[in-house]
């Protein structure tokens, strides 16, 4: 990666349309069988797997589990990650899908509380377990497969496809539940309505199988591979960073690049806080009886109408950041989802569909979309390919810890102990700061040429020193 150059603009690579549709595919299933586990903790796993709580209590409980998807999530970047950087992007991206799917299909089929008692909360934190490890390594393969084969001018842009998979898994998620809804009675819906969406995760065992068979490695690792076979051949090992064999390219990360790791993490705190409380945390404050008591319908369609404008405004803020750079995006987005927060929890309590559908759909369409969109790239653009899965997969997951995992926990709490919203309010804008603090103090990357090898001359502010 070499800092302040200018990428050629040359022509998409061969296949690169399919890659970023294969990306998109698979981060949308992905993260759908992630996702739907938040809305089913805030809809029906408080009486199905923690009955005889009171309604707020309960959420709690529910949540709980929920966070602890979050917690395996750094196990997956690691385990993926070092998969990834050393036996290639496709075949750590495949063994993630199979992980997801097995995962959620279980979940679908679990029998509740009244069924086998205290065992049935314990397999259900057990196969979020599992669900954590497959996300904690599907973030990096997605973005990488994308990414690094993608024009050099147009990273942003085709990275975005990737990141799109997140408002489209939830976006198929809530639909799914709101279909079961229409189709079962509120007994029904309770009793087996809600699996059917778990259940629909064995699509995943087909689109494994094609990109297994279909989709070629990536063209960055292609050429680390052949660069490591000429400089082993050469005698020049020790010119250039660890190939992709020999140490673990996650202690080789965290040994070149700590400072980069914890910005990166610092700057995904914000996004990844923000989008679980627009995507998962507002369900429950909408639906809860302590609360607002709204139907569920009202809250899901406006939580489905703020992904909808997202999935589509993804690409359009991608290719933006290819041309004004990703830090202007990352700061100008952390800046205007923080002040929207004190606008977007009053708007909910008006419990008017329209009021609440504008209110998702300007915090999360549009402004979360601005900080969202050019993040994958930039920060994959950061580290160079031998450790590029590592580093970035363990620098988000480890932060999705202190951040997505704790935002329902954190905000449920918030608003037990004050009754008001301004607390969570304020708890958004904070996130929102340390994201954007943490952007300012790394270096753009997005004119980076990220194909050239990093010598171990270089040093914390990207840049390459020569002889």
């Amino acid at each position: 990666m070499v800092s302040g150059t200018t990428p050629a603009k040359e022509a998409p690579k061969k296949g690169t349309l399919r890659i970023a549709a294969a990306a998109l595919a698979a981060s949308s299933i992905e993260n759908y069988d992630f996702f739907i586990y938040g809305t089913a903790a805030a809809l029906v796993f408080p009486d199905l797997f923690f009955p005889g709580h009171s309604p707020l209590a309960g959420a709690l409980l529910s949540f709980s589990t929920f966070a602890v998807g979050f917690v395996a999530r750094p196990l997956g970047a690691v385990i993926f990650g070092h998969l990834g950087d050393v036996h290639g992007r496709k075949r750590s991206l495949v063994m993630v899908l199979l992980t997801m799917g097995i995962g959620t299909t279980l979940i679908g089929v679990l029998p509740t509380y009244d069924a086998i008692g205290p065992a049935a909360p314990l397999l259900l934190v057990l196969l979020r377990l599992v669900q954590g490890i497959a996300l904690g390594g599907q973030t990096g393969g997605v973005i990488l497969l994308a990414l690094e084969s993608a024009p050099a001018h147009r990273r942003g842009f085709f990275s975005s496809f990737a990141l799109a998979g997140g408002p489209a898994g939830i976006l198929v998620g809530n639909l799914a539940f709101l279909l079961a809804g229409l189709v079962t009675t509120s007994e029904s819906f309770d009793a087996w309505g809600w699996r059917l969406p778990f259940l629909s995760s064995v699509v995943l065992l087909g689109l494994t199988l094609y990109i297994q068979l279909r989709i070629e490695e990536t063209q960055a690792f292609k050429r680390l591979q052949r660069a490591a076979k000429a400089d082993t051949a050469a005698g020049r090992v020790k010119e250039r960073p660890k190939p992709p064999v020999g140490r673990s390219p996650v202690l080789e990360a965290l040994s070149r690049y700590p400072r980069k790791i914890v910005l990166i993490g610092g700057a995904y705190v914000g996004i990844n806080v923000t989008y679980y409380l627009f995507m998962t945390f507002a369900v429950a404050y909408g639906t809860n009886e302590d609360i607002l008591d709204m139907p569920k319908n009202r809250i899901l369609l406006g939580v489905l109408l703020g992904a909808g404008f997202q999935l589509v405004l993804l690409p359009v803020a991608g290719a933006l950041s290819d041309r004004v750079g990703r830090k202007t995006m990352l700061t100008a987005g952390s800046a205007l989802v923080g002040a929207w927060a004190f606008a977007f929890w009053p708007l909910l309590n008006t419990e008017s569909p329209v009021v609440i559908a504008f209110a998702f759909i300007v915090g999360l369409g549009l402004l979360h979309t601005t900080m969202y969109a050019p993040q994958g790239a930039f920060f994959a653009e950061t580290f160079p390919t031998a450790t590029r899965y590592s580093a970035m997969s363990l620098s988000i997951q480890v932060a999705s810890v202190v951040g997505g995992a704790l935002a329902p926990l954190i905000a449920t709490s918030l608003y037990a102990w004050t009754g008001s919203w301004l607390s969570i309010a304020a708890y958004m804008a904070g996130v929102c700061l340390i994201t954007a603090v943490s952007v300012l103090l790394l270096p753009e990357t997005y004119r980076d040429d990220i194909e050239e090898p990093v010598t171990p001359d270089e040093d914390e502010a990207g840049t390459v020193t020569t002889a």
